[in-house]
This record gives C-alpha cells, sequence and structure tokens, in this order.
C-alpha cells in the first residue's frame, strides 16, 4: 500500500528537517565542544554501550549487591577535583562502581517494592525525550512534549475509564501527585465555607476534616503533614481482617470532610469498598481522594470488578513505575475538576503564559521533565490487551506463589487478589532468618513487614521480565529455606523441624 498524501508531505518534511540537519553538520560548529571534555557523540554512545551491557547481564549478577559492591563506593568519596576529569573517565568510574552496587530492580527475580522492570520502549522514549532536553511546562516551551502528554493524559484515563473531563497531571510520584490532589481538595472545601485560601492563607481558616484508613499508605500521611493537617487531628477510621476500612466504624462526614481511600493496600492487595463509601461521601457533600498507586491499574485488566465504583471519586493518584513498567520517575495525579486543579496550581508568570492543561499547572513544578512520554510509549506500544495481560499474567503468578508457600509450610496471611503475597511462618525468629538468607542468596530480594503484629515479609509480583521459571525458582529456594536453614559458613545447620 503506498503512502497517502498527508503521509508523502510529513515525509518529506522530516527528510526537509534533517537533510538540512546533514548540511549544518557539514558546518563548523562553535560552542559544540568543550575544553577538556570528550565528543558529544561518542560519549552517549559510551554510555548506551555500558547500559546495554549491564542490561543483557541482568539475571547473571546477584539481585541484591555484595558487601565487596557496597564496600568499593567508597572510591566515590573523592574531593572535587580542581581539573575536571573528563567524561570518559566519569562514566567509566560510574560503571564501573555503580552497576555492581545497585540493586537488580530491573530484573525478573526482584520482588520487593511494588516496581516493575522498565519495558524497553519506555526506556528508549525516555532516552530519546532526553536528547530533546526540552523543559516540558507549556505548549510554548515544547509543543512536542506537550502533544505527547496530552495524548498520554487522554490514554491514562481511558484505559483506567475514569471521567474523561478530568486534568491528568505526570508527577515525579504518588506522593507528589498526593500534595495536588489535597492541595485541590483543601482549596475546594474552604470555597464552600466562603474562605479564599490562596489571599488569605490558612491561619484562621475554617476546619477541614480529613478521615483517612488507619493504613493509610506513609505517603498519604507525608502529604497531610506537608499541607498543614496535624496527624493527631486525621480522624482514623478503623479496617477490618484484610486491611479495608471498616465502612460501620467510618466516621461521620459532612461537607468539610476529605476522604481518603485506598486502591490497594500495600501488604495485603485489598481495595476499600468504593461504591458503597463513595456514596456515602457523595451525599455528605466530602471529597472523595483514592490513593491507587499500583492498584488501580487493576482497573485496566478482568480485575476490575475489585475497583468497582472508584470513578466516582474526585481525585487519584496512580504510579506508572509501579505496575505499568515505566521508568522512575513517572506518576500520574488525577483530578475530576479540571479548572480546580488548574487554579489550585497555577504558575503562570508574564514571560510564560499558558492554556489551562498546561502542565506546569497541573502539577508541583514549574521547570520538568517530559514524564508522560514513557507512559504514551508504553500505551502505545501495549495497547489496551497488552496492559490487561501484565496486570493478569503478575496476577496469576503471585496467587501461584501463594500456592507453592502454603504447600512448602508457610502461612499466607492474605487473600491474594492481586499481586501481593504477605507470609511468615509461625516462628518470627525463623521468619527473619528466613529473609535474611534469601536476601543474601543473592538469587532474590524481597523485603521484611509487619502485619496484626506479626513478623512477615512481602512478595510483589510486578515485572514484565518475571515468568514462570523465576516464580518456581522462587517458590523452591523458599521450600528449602524454610526446612533446611543454612549456618552462617554456608553449610547446612539440619532441618528446622524434626
Amino acid at each position: 500500500m503506498g503512502l497517502t498524501g498527508g503521509e508523502i508531505s510529513v515525509v518529506a518534511a522530516h527528510e526537509s528537517v534533517h537533510g538540512g540537519a546533514i548540511g549544518y553538520r557539514g558546518r563548523q560548529r562553535r560552542g559544540r565542544t568543550l575544553h577538556g571534555m570528550e565528543d558529544e557523540l561518542a560519549t552517549i554512545r559510551d554510555a548506551d554501550d555500558r547500559a546495554q551491557a549491564y542490561l543483557a547481564g541482568i539475571g547473571d549478577r546477584p539481585v541484591y549487591p555484595p558487601q565487596s559492591a557496597i564496600d568499593a563506593l567508597a572510591l566515590l568519596d573523592e574531593g572535587l577535583p580542581d581539573r575536571g576529569l573528563g567524561a570518559t573517565s566519569t562514566i567509566a568510574l560510574m560503571d564501573r562502581v555503580g552497576s555492581a552496587a545497585v540493586v537488580e530492580s530491573n530484573g525478573a527475580r526482584y520482588f520487593g517494592f511494588v516496581t516493575g522492570a522498565t519495558l524497553p520502549v519506555a526506556a528508549a522514549a525516555d532516552r530519546l525525550a532526553l536528547s530533546w532536553d526540552n523543559s516540558a511546562s507549556t505548549e510554548m516551551g515544547s509543543p512536542g512534549t506537550a502533544a505527547f502528554e496530552r495524548v498520554a493524559g487522554q490514554w491514562v484515563l481511558d484505559a483506567l475509564d475514569l471521567p474523561r473531563e478530568s486534568a491528568v497531571g505526570f508527577t515525579t510520584s504518588a506522593a507528589a501527585g498526593t500534595i495536588v490532589a489535597l492541595s485541590t481538595a483543601r482549596r475546594a472545601l474552604y470555597a464552600r465555607q466562603g474562605w479564599d485560601v490562596d489571599r488569605a492563607g490558612v491561619f484562621g481558616a475554617p476546619r477541614i476534616r480529613v478521615v483517612a484508613g488507619e493504613l493509610s499508605h506513609v505517603v498519604v500521611i507525608k502529604a497531610l503533614r506537608v499541607l498543614g493537617f496535624g496527624l493527631d487531628c486525621v480522624e482514623w477510621a478503623p479496617v477490618g481482617a484484610w486491611g479495608r476500612i471498616d465502612p460501620d466504624r467510618l466516621p461521620q462526614l459532612d461537607s468539610s470532610t476529605i476522604l481518603i481511600l485506598q486502591a490497594g493496600e500495600v501488604n495485603t492487595g485489598e481495595f476499600d469498598r468504593f461504591d458503597e463509601l463513595i456514596a456515602r461521601a457523595a451525599e455528605a457533600g466530602s471529597w472523595v481522594h483514592v490513593d491507587g498507586a499500583f492498584g488501580l491499574w487493576a482497573r485496566a485488566s478482568k480485575h476490575r470488578d475489585l475497583t468497582k465504583g472508584v470513578d466516582q471519586a474526585d481525585s487519584w493518584t496512580v504510579d506508572g513505575h509501579k505496575w505499568l513498567n515505566t521508568p522512575y520517575d513517572s506518576a500520574m495525579v488525577i483530578v475530576r475538576d479540571a479548572d480546580g486543579v488548574t487554579e489550585t496550581m497555577q504558575s503562570d508568570a508574564a514571560y510564560s503564559m499558558s492554556a489551562s492543561g498546561a502542565q506546569k499547572n497541573l502539577t508541583l513544578e514549574f521547570s520538568r521533565r517530559a514524564r508522560g512520554i514513557p507512559i504514551w510509549a508504553t500505551l502505545r506500544a501495549l495497547g489496551r490487551d497488552g496492559v490487561a495481560e501484565l496486570i493478569e499474567r503478575t496476577v496469576e503468578y503471585a496467587q501461584s506463589v501463594a500456592d507453592g508457600l502454603r504447600a512448602a509450610g508457610y502461612e499466607v496471611l492474605n487473600r491474594v487478589v492481586l499481586n501481593q503475597v504477605l507470609v511468615t511462618t509461625d516462628n518470627p525468629a525463623e521468619t527473619e532468618r528466613i529473609i535474611r538468607e534469601a536476601q543474601e542468596s543473592g538469587d532474590t530480594w524481597f523485603g521484611r513487614t509487619t502485619w496484626q503484629g506479626r513478623t512477615a515479609f512481602r512478595i510483589s509480583v510486578s515485572s514484565w521480565r518475571t515468568s514462570q521459571g523465576e516464580i518456581d525458582a522462587l517458590i523452591e529456594l523458599l521450600r528449602v529455606l524454610r526446612y533446611q536453614p543454612t549456618a552462617p559458613n554456608g553449610a547446612e545447620s539440619g532441618p528446622a523441624h524434626g
């Protein structure tokens, strides 16, 4: 099939631009080089070669770096050089010291924090955007990046089936997004009471109530502290056995209340009962914010029933660098009232006026990189079906881990409705030993946690790289550690149970 007229025009324009660039490259360029620095493209190729070598070695290194690699980080403790040491030496040192001392969270055997590996298309898109080096704050500053992020925002709303009129800000993290969302909520609730917080500030302002689950994530607590909601004043809603807010014990709501719910409790993966709780909040006139850092992606899969009613909230946060497998730092704040968040975050200046949907008016940052581009690239490359497959496959793996560990004599403390597996033994000291020896093995990494007063560990299955082979190996490792603990010298110390 031949190109259409429009496509021919685009190709011709592309060739014209790049032909001009080629002609330009044949001229003498002033200011391109800096005394003592290597050629720009050679430096980039060197770094790319080293990055590719690192990626090629994924799976061959310990998941957590050995002590010798951590000790070697002391080589970085050099004084600031009087005379620059050059790009080649600098990148070589970074690779030699850093590549051995980082955690292989970009691999298939990492089950620690809810962190996926970076999809190749997301990494490549980020790399290309880095070469553009645009400040992605406004369309004026970068028409290209603004267009990519505008489309990415529309696709996020589509994939998560959230109100299409909502504004989507691409933030550094769910923590930053929560600050944006709660700032918008606070401003709206003050306005209902006739208080202009933009001019009058918070001193002497009417009280805003906050109701949140007693197992709210630390980023929610951080946002509340930063915004001046004293933690002693937060009304903590009791939770049930699985970590969900108990509707029967929910504090009274009113039109001066912010209600904070969860899509994916960090230990159990559970979801608050959105349909019931948000209906009550709507009747009372409360603002509802949903912390959906990783769990909200369930809505893009066959597990969407877990999120029933979540679309009736007022604001949401969700990460890309968790379950969507985009690079750090990649997150989103979504606010139904697009005008409200724009007015709250507005940062127009005489030299930088912008449309209401500009990212600098939706996020905390003025100067910012285009965090939405890896989101765009991932959603385009995977499509709706690919996102669903990623979510559903990792949930199946988590359920397989739970089944395998139960068979190996472990106690699984959660229902495994999502990608979190919460595990313990009948002996806290033994649980601690298993965590330590699993981490020291280099074959995996997961973290310690506490659940209802019991020492446990949490296995998060989030990586696109993880296959059934890694799942089987994890189960076997933990089976062996359960019944054949190793002594400090590496020798078997005999069965743990007689």
